[in-house]
């Protein structure tokens, strides 16, 4: 079954009106066991990749997950990085700034996370947080100690430094992958409430979360235009349909295979002295 990325890509330029976006589309498989099957390949084959990346050591991996509570993040980077090598391949969760992070720009603290050249980072919340929760709760911005002459534009200024930021990675190496989980409020309401009926669940529950739920619309408004503002051709936003645990997986796991088969890796190929050192190593273990 054919699995199509582009079609969940925000173009460049082009405006965002999430409600025209779906939350939930047709299953890409036709069972529980095709699904594991189809998500086993992409697995698989990704770890083939990965290693290319590794051993090529040209470009790195950026993967970005930014989503509303209960969308799925945890579980999708569980599920679908279970194949990559852990030595090529870092997962940093971004919490609320630390006293150090606050004394720095809002790009410091992922900047010191990014991946290096032959691994694949992926980044549980972002530096995008930056322009969302900061944007709907404006006093974490004023404890951000930002010169009052700074003030104005403030969101306009912070989506110029994301894109330079993202340009200069590219043309470093590396590429990056923006994911955002669009989930409904139906089935976040679920979830939450699936939380509180096991008990192996309940420690993910937090009470802010139902405060957070209020905020909805301000959120979507502030997703609406950071996605149309910062999707770029370098460093596209995917808003992947996220009701459907397993169906976001498949599309995810496949937008990053996507990526990597892009790009033009190779394995090093052995210089003529690395040629005979290696026939006289062979030899010697006849």
């Amino acid at each position: 079954m054919k699995i199509d990325p582009d079609q969940f890509r925000v173009r460049q330029g082009k405006k965002v009106d999430l409600k025209k976006w779906h939350t939930h589309v047709e299953p890409l498989y036709k069972s529980k066991d095709q699904y594991k099957e189809l998500l086993a390949e992409h697995v698989e084959e990704m770890g083939k990749l990965q290693e290319l990346l590794y051993a090529h050591n040209r470009y790195a991996l950026l993967v970005i997950f930014q989503a509303m509570d209960a969308a799925g993040k945890d579980s999708a980077i569980k599920h679908v990085m279970s194949g990559v090598n852990p030595q090529g391949c870092q997962v940093y969760s971004f919490k609320h700034p630390s006293a150090e992070e606050l004394e720095h720009d809002f790009l410091w603290r992922t900047s010191r996370a990014l991946p290096e050249r032959g691994r694949i980072g992926v980044f549980n919340r972002s530096y995008y947080e930056e322009v969302l929760i900061v944007r709907v709760h404006p006093e974490i911005f004023h404890a951000q100690n930002i010169p009052h002459e700074h003030h104005e534009n403030i969101w306009e200024s912070r989506f110029r430094s994301i894109r330079d930021h993202e340009h200069h990675l590219h043309h470093n190496g590396t590429r990056i992958i923006k994911i955002f989980l669009h989930i409904s409020q139906e089935e976040q309401k679920r979830r939450l409430l699936r939380r509180l009926e096991k008990p192996e669940k309940n420690w993910k529950f937090n009470a802010g979360d139902l405060d957070e739920r209020k905020l909805w619309s301000k959120y979507m408004h502030a997703y609406e235009e950071c996605l149309h503002v910062t999707s770029t051709d370098e460093a596209p936003w995917y808003i992947i349909p996220a009701d459907d645990k397993q169906n976001a997986r498949l599309i995810i796991s496949r937008t990053i295979l996507d990526t990597l088969r892009r790009l033009k890796m190779s394995f090093p190929k052995p210089t003529p002295t690395q040629l005979r050192e290696l026939k006289a190593i062979r030899a010697s273990l006849s």
